[in-house]
């Protein structure tokens, strides 16, 4: 089956296990005072809107748009699970965030992400997607791990 991207909730089993795995993850990798990532109640909370990614019924990636205002969104738990990598399939989760953006009329996508190699790949396609670093934006500050980009939709 072609790969489908639907609007997604915390309570499909496997987008929470996804949103879990991604949750350890960023810990993991991430000093606390660093680790910027939400779990599902507090990302649904700000009104955050969840896309998935399926291949058949096995959710693949999952990526959020969250409000700032309301013409400019936040990237969030932006997230393939590491035996999909390789396919698209983040860059068909970012393209779906970015359409769904448009639809809302925010003019503006901004999004933080580490600095390690494990980020390296994320950078890339943000870049390769019209993304450029920029300061730090909403309640951010600057931070040796972080890169924060942006682009204009």
């Amino acid at each position: 089956m072609p790969l489908t991207i639907t609007t997604a909730t915390a309570d499909d089993v496997q987008v929470s296990a996804l949103l879990l795995r991604h949750m350890q993850t960023m810990q993991a990798d991430t000093p606390p005072e660093s680790c910027h990532v939400m779990d599902p109640e507090t990302l649904f909370g700000a009104g955050a809107v969840l896309l998935a990614a399926r291949d058949g019924n096995a959710v693949l990636g999952v990526g959020a748009l969250k409000p700032l205002d309301a013409q400019h969104g936040e990237l969030k738990s932006m997230h393939t699970a590491a035996e999909a990598r390789g396919r698209g399939i983040g860059k068909a989760i970012l393209c779906g965030l970015m359409d769904l953006a448009r639809a809302k009329d925010m003019q503006r996508l901004s999004l933080e992400t580490g600095t390690s190699e494990l980020f390296a790949p994320a950078r890339a396609m943000y870049r390769a997607q019209g993304f450029e670093v920029c300061p730090p934006f909403g309640s951010y500050h600057l931070d040796p791990l972080s890169v924060f980009m942006t682009r204009t939709l």
